[in-house]
């Protein structure tokens, strides 16, 4: 019974101390990463099931090119949705895809008080 709780207070103990290495974002500093990374990041939101099924369900069809600058500041926040050019005229899917990508925050972190504006090219 006494070594169970000693194993019980070793994983508790090695739990709360490993959690923050695990949690830790990577800092970006080249902007050719942070381009990188952006553009992936994006690829695979708008490639998400959640991304695809919210699509579907009110703009089913909706195809074409939208070409967007995207903002992103020191903590992986996304500040800035700015539509550059675009096939879809339908202004209720671009307020839908500036809202879904507003909301994403990205898995890495910049320099402080670096700020970075990335041109997205989405196909849909």
């Amino acid at each position: 019974m006494k070594s169970s709780y000693h194993i019980l207070f070793l994983c508790l103990f090695l739990f709360l101390f490993s959690t923050p290495a695990i949690s830790q974002k990577k800092v970006l500093t080249d902007e050719e990463m942070v381009q990188e990374a952006v553009t992936a990041e994006i690829d695979a939101v708008f490639k998400s099931e959640d991304f695809l099924k919210k699509k579907s369900k009110k703009f089913k069809e909706t195809t074409g090119t939208i070409v967007i600058d995207i903002g992103v500041v020191q903590n992986g926040k996304v500040s800035t949705f700015f539509k550059v050019d675009d096939e879809i005229k339908n202004p209720l899917f671009t307020n839908f895809i500036s809202d879904y990508i507003l909301d994403h925050k990205f898995y890495f972190k910049l320099e402080k008080q670096q700020r970075y504006k990335i041109r997205y090219t989405a196909i849909f």
